[in-house]
């Protein structure tokens, strides 16, 4: 009968540790969100109020609603997941938190991973299911509210990633709030670019699947990268 390999056990429990560790952080931030419940009704309603002063600014054309429609969403999604990056890492350097998490014997990115996951969660999902009913006031077409969530759904994991690594560079900063902004937003360029793109491409009847790609390959790079470059950011500003 043959034995097993000795390192076998070692590396379930490791795994298993690892899991246990970004669960118990994941859960955690779940938690706080729900104890904090104003910050994402207020990043929900300036979602809602950004959108929707624009086809009262502009009159109700419809042509003109369904051309700017895209960009509009996207760019008021974009700003209201920024409300919450701010405090993604900072309530954690004030109680903390931190320096357990880097004490931990779990790898930090993925620690991290579990907090932008959380987030995107509690700020992004939740923008994404109310873009719909934002879609209707510019009289956007179903086939493009579709595309429009499904763009959201592959962009706004996006929007946590890239601010994750920006809300780690500027913790314990005086001012973060505006550096955070100045950091991360052009960096998001690219997601607005081809989520609002994908929008356009359908409305005009051609087919999206390069917009979906494109935010696919970046989202994945973004999986990879953006926890390790955050913790990296991290042990950098607790040294």
């Amino acid at each position: 009968m043959k034995s097993t390999p000795s390192t076998a056990p070692g590396l379930v429990t490791t795994s298993s540790t690892a899991f246990d560790a970004m669960r118990s952080v994941f859960l955690r931030d779940l938690r706080l969100a729900m104890r904090r419940r104003a910050d994402t009704a207020a990043a929900l309603f300036f979602f809602v109020i950004v959108a929707s002063l624009f086809p009262l600014g502009v009159g109700p054309e419809p042509k003109l609603l369904r051309t700017m429609a895209p960009g509009v969403v996207w760019v008021a999604a974009l700003l209201a997941s920024m409300l919450s990056l701010g405090r993604l890492f900072a309530d954690d350097h004030q109680d903390g938190t931190l320096e357990q998490l880097l004490l931990s014997v779990c790898p930090l990115p993925l620690l991290v991973l579990a907090k932008m996951a959380a987030h995107w969660l509690c700020s992004g999902l939740a923008l994404t299911l109310v873009a719909p009913l934002l879609a209707l006031q510019f009289d956007l077409p179903a086939d493009a509210i579709g595309v429009l969530v499904l763009s959201l759904l592959l962009g706004t994991p996006l929007l946590s990633l890239i601010g994750g690594i920006g809300a780690a560079l500027t913790v314990g900063v005086r001012g973060a709030g505006v550096l955070l902004s100045l950091l991360v937003l052009p960096l998001c360029v690219p997601v607005l670019i081809f989520g609002a793109g994908a929008v356009d491409a359908a409305m005009a009847g051609l087919t999206v699947g390069a917009h979906y790609s494109l935010l696919g390959a970046m989202l994945v790079l973004a999986l990879f990268a953006a926890p390790i470059a955050a913790a990296a950011a991290l042990r950098i500003a607790l040294e």
